[in-house]
């Protein structure tokens, strides 16, 4: 039987000048896991307009239950405009407030939390207290916690933030959101820090060694002393990925391709992270794997193409 997992957040559409693309960080890795052939539920508000029913129209010809998906009458659907008039620096305005910004807590979606294998979170969502709330209660259960940080000026809340970690099992994050965290916790990288050991990928540069950033150690290193969190992901775009447990760096240097966009190349290298997490594959099988469907993601135009899992294969 295939794994549930519930994914929690944001639905919305892209508007650029001349197109809209369905997106939101959860909903994307929602859809990659129902590739995947995952047991997949969303849970996320969508307003009683047009863009909401073409938005629960999008994700149901991916076969994905929209039972958790709640309407609201009052709020319109989430929608961010992007300004690419200058393509060295595009400008995205994140509206609110919107209908994912006030998710119900109902007993569905707490039974479908307590039932699934994992429940995937981020940090947008909580920008509004009543879907903060409503977060907050579903981390209330022993389900494994996966937070994708996803750090989006200027909606995060260090005080929301800090809680969340407070339940966080894993915590998948970037190099940018890396530095923003580690400023945060007060964590200083003037001093050279002591190598950690390494474990390197088939796949790595040439079996060359990889330096691990100070602020990289250091960061894992307190993340999982204060905090109940037993892995640390670190995403770095094009250069592949880290992975940090029980004192230990796992490190895969990526796939090189044919960039089409990289428009949610970071949502499905999540969901390649959970299925082979879920899996019980070591911690050098689920990077290849997570890099490998980010890598393949890349490669297609927005950030939901459809594929058959067979496909994945193909990049090398």
């Amino acid at each position: 039987m295939s794994k549930k997992v519930v994914c929690f957040g944001e639905m919305l559409w892209d508007c650029f000048p001349d197109y809209e693309i369905a997106g939101g960080a959860p909903m994307n890795v929602a859809l990659n896991l129902q590739q995947l052939g995952l047991n997949i539920q969303m849970i996320s508000r969508l307003g009683e307009d047009e863009k909401g029913i073409a938005l629960r129209d999008f994700v149901s010809s991916y076969g994905l239950p929209t039972t958790l998906i709640q309407t609201d009458p009052v709020h319109p659907t989430g929608k961010v405009v992007v300004d690419n008039r200058d393509r060295e620096n595009i400008r995205y305005t994140i509206v609110s407030p919107v209908a994912w910004d006030f998710i119900d807590l109902t007993e569905e979606n707490m039974k479908a939390v307590d039932d699934a294998a994992a429940f995937i979170f981020g940090s947008l969502s909580v920008r509004n207290n009543k879907s903060w709330d409503t977060l907050h209660q579903l981390l209330h259960t022993k389900t494994l916690k996966i937070f994708d940080i996803n750090l989006r000026a200027p909606f995060y809340d260090f005080e929301k933030i800090e809680i969340v970690l407070g339940f966080t099992d894993i915590l998948k994050i970037n190099e940018e959101e890396l530095m923003i965290v580690a400023d945060h916790l007060g964590i200083s990288v003037e001093e050279e820090y002591s190598a950690f050991p390494i474990n390197l990928n088939p796949n790595s540069k040439d079996g060359k060694s990889f330096r691990i950033s100070p602020v990289s150690q250091k960061l894992c290193e307190f993340l999982t002393q204060h905090f109940p969190i037993q892995m640390v992901c670190i995403t770095l775009g094009s250069q592949g990925a880290l992975l940090y447990q029980k004192g230990v760096f796992f490190q895969h240097a990526g796939y090189q391709v044919q960039v089409e966009d990289t428009v949610g190349s970071g949502d499905a290298f999540l969901s390649g992270f959970v299925k082979t997490y879920l899996e019980g594959s070591s911690p050098g099988e689920i990077l290849d794997f997570a890099c490998k469907l980010g890598a393949f993601v890349a490669t297609k135009k927005g950030g939901t193409p459809k594929y058959r899992i067979e496909e994945i294969d193909k990049i090398s």
